[in-house]
């Protein structure tokens, strides 16, 4: 007979513990670490046998209706669709864990990941044109402008951009590799030939590992807002925040015409979902799609065509002329 395997009866909480002592090796801990102690502060001591999906959705239920009304007087907190859905992402990739820590049996953790996302119809998308690019550029500050540099022409996050040591750049091969990314995966981004000539353009310090550090302290920029709040200030751009650089590196990629799926490689983004929402951007892809068809079909270019067409329709039309106010008008029979 097949051994059975005896699961105790965990609560919430010694999930969240043990899911707190895994992800400190993972990217973004700080971040993880405070929507688990929200979702402790929910769920504590509910044993996980409990878990299904009724009580999930009546949790994405609450924190949506508390965040559309905004009763702060209230005990639940709210909040709009994109943060739910990061915490209810966590809580799926904790019962994922469970299962494998033989904390819960896996027919718990299906009946979590059949909740649905909300939808995140109001999701912002800001992103600079590249005029605006220009004058952000121009505005920032000396030891400001590499970074923004470094975020238009890589989409790094801030935090990759911030911790960038020189032994993750290889200015010969041109790239910039990511050990510990958000994701907890190796990341690997081309060096373009202007970022090129700006890193080079850096001075290096044997004592500093990083690239982007104080002159006079040594250590790495913590951040880097009031500098950036100032430079937009005096490129007169409002409504933009460091994070857009990123979202402005994609954009401006999707208009090219470049495929969503390599965005979504160069972003690290793990899903094509995440990535997506930037597609509505490049309305030239049906148009160059059936371009594509046509020539394959035809031989020859649309563009091609419709000039022949439209040569052929001028030479057929009979021509009069008139004479009006002492000059001469062409006009095609009717």
């Amino acid at each position: 007979m097949p051994e059975i395997k005896v699961i105790k009866n965990h609560c919430f909480n010694e999930l969240a513990d043990d899911y707190l002592k895994w992800a400190e090796r993972q990217r973004a801990y700080s971040q993880k670490k405070l929507v688990v102690d929200q979702l402790k502060g929910r769920f504590g001591h509910l044993p996980l046998r409990r878990f299904d999906t009724r009580i999930l959705e009546s949790f994405q239920s609450e924190r949506l209706q508390a965040g559309k009304k905004k009763l702060k007087s209230e005990k639940i907190v709210g909040n709009k669709p994109a943060t739910i859905n990061r915490h209810v992402a966590i809580l799926k990739h904790m019962f994922t864990k469970a299962v494998e820590w033989d904390m819960v049996e896996e027919d718990v953790s299906k009946r979590i990941h059949r909740v649905k996302l909300l939808e995140e119809q109001n999701a912002r998308l800001r992103y600079l044109a590249t005029e605006e690019c220009n004058r952000l550029i121009e505005a920032c500050d000396k030891h400001l402008q590499p970074i923004v540099m470094t975020a238009l022409h890589t989409g790094m996050r801030k935090g990759e951009i911030l911790k960038l040591k020189w032994e993750n750049v290889d200015l010969k091969h041109g790239f910039i590799l990511l050990d510990r990314t958000k994701n907890g995966e190796r990341r690997e981004i081309p060096i373009s030939q202007t970022l090129k000539s700006v890193l080079q353009g850096i001075i290096r310090r044997l004592d500093v590992p990083f690239v982007f550090y104080d002159t006079e302290t040594g250590t790495p920029y913590r951040n880097v807002q009031r500098s950036f709040n100032s430079a937009m200030k005096r490129a007169k751009i409002s409504d933009f925040r460091f994070h857009d650089l990123r979202h402005t590196f994609a954009s401006q990629l999707v208009m090219a015409g470049i495929d969503l799926t390599t965005i979504r490689e160069l972003l690290g983004h793990k899903t094509l979902t995440m990535t997506s929402g930037m597609a509505h951007l490049a309305p030239s892809h049906k148009v160059k799609a059936m371009e594509i068809l046509n020539e394959t079909l035809t031989g020859q270019p649309t563009s091609q065509k419709l000039h022949k067409k439209g040569a052929a329709s001028h030479m057929e039309q009979p021509q009069h002329t008139e004479n009006i106010g002492g000059g001469n008008r062409i006009r095609t029979g009717e």
